[in-house]
């Protein structure tokens, strides 16, 4: 059974701002996630089990993994830079 895959706004606006074929380079490695177990291809960040990244080339792309609804919830996408300053 595939996992869902839920855009935050931010997470959404970044993409839609991003050259065409970075975002469907992110967009297809999402689905590849989805398809399968989300954990087999991440690492989850430190100090949060729920919390995942994913890289994709010079890109991170952070998401929030809910079991109960099998649920990729993606929180932020950036570059590798700054994606993880706040």
């Amino acid at each position: 059974m595939a996992w869902t895959v839920r855009l935050a706004a931010a997470a959404e606006k970044t993409l839609l701002k991003l050259d065409p074929p970075i975002a469907r380079r992110i967009v297809k490695k999402l689905e590849d996630i989805a398809s399968d177990d989300p954990r087999r291809t991440g690492e989850p960040l430190q100090g949060d089990e729920r919390t995942w990244r994913y890289r994709i080339g010079d890109w991170r792309v952070i998401c929030d993994l809910a079991d109960a609804s099998r649920t990729i919830n993606v929180v932020r996408i950036g570059h590798r830079s700054d994606v993880y300053r706040h």
